[in-house]
């Protein structure tokens, strides 16, 4: 069943808490954007084509911009804004751009960070708010992390609503991943329940860029750049030894799409393993015997692997999950690194092996340009979003318009992947000359990679 048909019986239609009746301070500084501009799921002229004469519409989504009536009066509005899950670039740059953009465009005054997370919310950690005026936010884009902190783990949503319900905060900003982005909507789903009048809005983040209906995260073009400087000092070290391996694990828990383009950023890169691809570490047509064939030929080999593949390595592990509630990973770089000594002992061939982890410092460095000034959209969005009343809805990225997406359409489900029968994996391996290795050519008689 082709993309188009899984979702073309999905409601893309956006909630909002009440009707917008007030006048936008905004008029006149801005060019007006009515609920009624739809962005297509799909641009491609057979797609578009087939609802030409038919009762239904094709999927689209809403445009996201400044409406001319809005539903909060903004010299009576509140606004919260949280962050949870791991650090990611660019996170500072979304708070303080939300703020920039609720004081000066809309004369919003209150403007509160909830510290830590979900755990702001809730009495018995007694976490201070932060009051977040723009003297507070005029620098901390200089700064990786977040300025609010952060932290995973559930916590009960009444608890939330009724510290939102106290706090009397009409817009509610979340800034993170899927399980964040839960939160977000069952927050939302409660606070419509009571009849609380909350609009809450999401925006995306995650460094992985694995979000459903979202083109691009904010982060990620920082993490190929930090990834790509990685590798580079990766290919320095491989080509200085005889026989020497450069193996680098990078972020990717369930999508490899940061070790796929850092490898195509840098053109240095032998083999680049996913969790999409499924890999043999043995055989003639294995992982293994492919790295020494590359060594013979060329003396030095230059090896990335995300976080996430190669865990059918690992079935014996047992299922332990994180506070977050993701299924931990077996450590396939470490795991790489002791069958690549292994085998070349075996061998009798002397390598020279570097292995480099460097997830914890690309995920707390501070956003390249492309990404602060894709921060600043995301988040102007996201405000002009809240004022207007919508609720339960993400900001997005969908071909390259800004656009609602109902959360409830998005999160819970597969992460987005690399389509292995795709352009970006087919550039991957032309770059990287990498062969088909055994299981690989097996699903592809399968037709498996294209389904």
């Amino acid at each position: 069943m082709s993309i188009d048909a899984v979702y073309d019986n999905f409601d893309t239609d956006i909630r909002a808490v009440g009707t917008p009746r007030v006048e936008s301070p905004v008029k006149g500084k801005t060019v007006f954007v009515e609920d009624s501009e739809r962005i297509l799921f799909n641009t491609s002229l057979n797609y578009a084509r087939k609802y030409l004469t038919g009762k239904n519409k094709p999927v689209s989504f809403e445009l996201a911009g400044p409406r001319e009536s809005i539903f909060f009066d903004p010299s009576k509005t509140k606004c919260g804004i949280v962050t949870c899950g791991g650090l990611c670039p660019g996170i500072n740059d979304v708070i303080r751009s939300i703020v920039l953009e609720l004081f000066h465009m809309y004369g919003v005054s209150n403007i509160y960070g909830i510290p830590y997370g979900l755990q702001g919310f809730i009495p018995k950690y007694k976490h201070p708010l932060i009051e977040l005026a723009p003297a507070y936010v005029e620098h901390i884009h200089e700064l990786g992390g977040t300025v609010l902190g952060s932290s995973r783990g559930d916590q009960d949503i009444s608890e939330v609503v009724d510290s939102i319900e106290r706090l009397n905060i009409n817009v509610m900003f979340f800034i993170g991943g899927d399980g964040t982005l839960k939160a977000a909507s069952a927050v939302a789903n409660e606070a419509l329940r009571r009849g609380f009048r909350c609009s809450v809005i999401g925006v995306p983040k995650t460094i992985d860029n694995d979000i459903n209906f979202v083109s691009k995260t904010f982060g990620f073009d920082t993490a190929v750049e930090e990834a790509r400087k990685v590798i580079q000092c990766a290919h320095v070290e491989a080509k200085g030894a005889p026989y020497g391996i450069g193996l680098v694990k990078l972020m990717g828990r369930d999508s490899g799409f940061i070790a796929a383009n850092a490898a195509l950023a840098s053109r240095d890169v032998n083999f680049v393993l996913v969790p999409e691809e499924d890999f043999d570490i043995d055989g003639d047509d294995g992982f293994l015997v492919s790295l020494m064939d590359r060594l013979k030929s060329r003396g030095h080999a230059v090896v990335v692997v995300a976080e996430g593949a190669g865990q059918g390595f690992f079935t014996k592990m047992p299922k332990e999950k994180d506070a977050s509630g993701n299924v931990r990973k077996g450590d396939i770089g470490l795991f790489l690194r002791q069958r690549i000594e292994e085998f070349f002992v075996s061998k009798g061939v002397s390598i020279n092996l570097k292995y480099i982890d460097p997830s914890y410092v690309i995920r707390s460095v501070v956003a390249n340009a492309a990404d602060s000034i894709f921060c600043g959209f995301l988040a102007q969005m996201a405000v002009h979003a809240g004022m207007s009343g919508k609720t339960d809805i993400f900001i997005g990225l969908w071909n390259n318009m800004y656009v609602h997406i109902p959360i409830e359409l998005s999160v819970g489900r597969e992460r987005k992947k690399i389509d292995t029968a795709g352009p970006l994996w087919m550039s991957v391996r032309e770059s990287t000359g990498q062969p088909v290795m055994k299981n690989i050519r097996e699903q592809y008689s399968r037709g498996d990679a294209a389904s």
